[in-house]
Order: C-alpha cells, then structure tokens, then sequence
C-alpha cells in the first residue's frame, strides 16, 4: 500500500517534467527558472513527445485568437486574409520557427538526391538552400490561403481546424518514435526518443485527439465535428506517410524529421478542412 501510493506522486512529477520538456524545448513560451532545467533523458524525453499534441493544440487555438480578431474588425475576405496571416506568424513566433527549420533541412538533404549519410550531412549544415527555402515560403502561403477560405467562410472553425491540424501534426512526431523506426544518427533528439513510444500509447493520444476533436457534438455541429476529425486523419496520414518516405530515404528519423513531420501533417489538414468547408 505504502509503495503504492509512493509510487503515484513520483509517476506525477515525471509527467510534469515530461510537459516542462516539451514546453522549454518545443515552444517559446518562458517558464520558471526552477523549471527550465528539467533532465533530458530518454524517459522524460518520451513523456515531452507524448505530450507534443495537445501542446500543439493549444498553440493552434491560441494563434487563432489574432484571426479571430481581424475578421471581427475587418469582417470581409480582407479580414480573414490578414487573421490568417497573423495566425501563421503568431504559430512561427511561439514554435521559434523549429518546425519550419526542420522542414527547411529535411527537404534541402532529400532534395539533393545524395546518398543518405550525404543527406544526412547536408540536414546538419547551418545554412538554408534553395529546396528548402522554396518548400518554407510554399508551405507559409499555402497554410496562410487555407486558412484564410477558411475564416471568409467561418471564423471560430477555422480556429479549431488549425488546433486540430497542429495536434495532428505532433501526433506524426510520437508515432515516428515507436518501435522499428530507428535514428538516423547516434546523436541528437532524434537518437534520444526513437523506438521510446509503444503502439498502445499511439492509440491512446489518437483517440483523445479524435474525441477533443467530436466536442462540436456538443453543440449540434456535426458537420464541424467531421471537419475536425478528417483534419486529424488526413495530418497524422500525411505525417506518417511523410516520415516513412524520410525514413527509406537516410534511414532512421532526426530532429529536423520531426519538424517536418509537423509542418507537412498540419497544412495536410488544413487543406482537408478547406475540401470540407
């Protein structure tokens, strides 16, 4: 009884960790001094990935709020253009434009058809070149033109698509680190976290983010149900589909992978909530 209950608090404060790690490492929002230096081990980096889509989910509503705004203030399609534009700046300002470099460094090492530790090599250097470059500046205008049909149409379930399209995204990171996906290199986050996730815990944050996403039940809006929930199928199917393509390419999944799972799997949503709108 006694171990037990020991045993309860210590799980607590491990998941606690596990959201402080994915908050500091994933997220430019500040925390706590006594916090910021949570251990990043294998054990606490797994719970930050486990944690990644509901983090992305609230990232996705909380960049909603400025589209919410410009089509309150500005209700015509100039509106929803402009919210649609400050939402995407707003998710590249509290993300730190992590995804985006890692979508800009997986493309620039695939796109120079070397072979995979060439790939791999290209990923790590520094400088952007122009794959990657032309991939970041496509991805912005498409998600900015997706969301924006979105908004002219309406407001609130375009801010939801965008919370459902950024969770599906992170979903594609925790399942890219379940069991046979290996990194691509010894080092790095990569190497850190694959292999760490078990296909039940997959199925278990699926579900939730598939009932978080029938919430609009609630509120007699089926339409906007299915709408939430093909975002979510469609970003984490692109996500997945992307990373195993990444994965038969250099071999195993980095850092930079993930990023671009992320970025792919939410405009893959977002243009499947467009198709539905």
């Amino acid at each position: 009884m006694s171990s037990a209950t020991s045993a309860a608090p210590g799980e607590k404060a491990a998941r606690g960790r596990g959201l402080v790690l994915a908050v500091t490492m994933f997220t430019a929002v500040p925390v706590p001094d006594r916090w910021a230096s949570t251990p990043v081990d294998r054990d606490t980096a797994r719970r930050a990935v486990c944690w990644l889509p509901f983090v992305g989910a609230l990232l996705g509503a909380v960049a909603g709020l400025p589209l919410l705004a410009a089509t309150a203030l500005v209700p015509d399609a100039t509106g929803a253009l402009l919210g649609a534009a400050l939402a995407v700046a707003t998710l590249a300002l509290t993300t730190r434009g992590l995804h985006l470099d890692g979508l800009a460094d997986t493309v620039d090492g695939l796109g120079s058809s070397a072979p995979a530790e060439r790939a791999l090599a290209i990923m790590r250097q520094p400088d952007i070149g122009p794959f990657g470059v032309v991939t970041v500046v496509l991805l912005l205008l498409v998600k900015v033109a997706a969301l924006a049909a979105l908004a002219n149409h309406a407001p609130v379930a375009a801010l939801l698509a965008l919370a459902a399209a950024e969770c599906a995204g992170r979903l594609g990171v925790v399942w890219a680190t379940g069991a046979g996906v290996a990194s691509a290199r010894p080092g790095g986050f990569g190497a850190l976290v694959a292999g760490t996730t078990t296909r039940p815990a997959h199925l278990l944050l699926t579900s939730a983010a598939a009932a978080l996403s029938l919430a609009p039940l609630g509120w007699d809006e089926p339409r906007l149900a299915g709408q939430l929930l093909l975002v979510l199928a469609v970003g984490l199917g692109a996500a997945v589909a992307w990373r195993r393509h990444v994965v038969r390419r250099v071999g195993g999944v980095t850092g930079d992978v993930f990023g671009s799972v992320v970025e792919l799997g939410a405009v893959a949503g977002l243009l499947a909530a467009v198709l539905l709108r």
